[in-house]
């Protein structure tokens, strides 16, 4: 509840006319205030690209969709980072060599066999290696 809570917050600071959405005139206003500069026809194109039930202004469920889209891409890149570390070779996957290589970067030393088994446990298709979606699994 907190968090819609926050939402609302936001979504009233542009909402200059108190009406529970957002315009693109009040989106365009409300960012240069803040020292960004989104001119009124570049605001239009991205209140139609969030706006979800066709009004051509975004409302709190709007508001939620974006907020939580861009901390799910933040989270996305963080993990995309983490996985590249262990996929030394850069072929897209982790191997046991691979991960063998970074634990013991990390100061653990495993045989290539325990490697296996570690990977086995978060391998979803038995392929014997994790691939990203795996590895988002795996982190969650």
């Amino acid at each position: 509840m907190i968090k819609n809570e926050q939402y609302e917050r936001v979504l009233s600071y542009f909402d200059i006319d108190g009406d529970g959405k957002v315009s693109a005139l009040e989106l365009s206003h409300r960012l240069g205030l803040m020292g960004g500069e989104l001119k009124l026809n570049e605001a239009q194109v991205a209140i139609e690209a969030l706006d979800s039930n066709g009004d051509g202004l975004l409302d709190l469920e709007d508001f939620i969709g974006l907020l939580e889209e861009g901390g799910e891409a933040e989270k996305t890149k963080d993990l995309k980072e983490a996985f590249q570390m262990y996929d030394t070779d850069g072929n897209g996957f982790i191997t046991p060599k691979d991960l063998k290589k970074m634990l013991s970067k990390l100061g653990e030393f495993k045989s290539i066999d325990e490697c296996k088994v570690m990977i086995k446990r978060f391998d979803l298709n038995g392929d014997g290696v994790i691939s990203f979606e795996e590895f988002k699994l795996m982190m969650q």
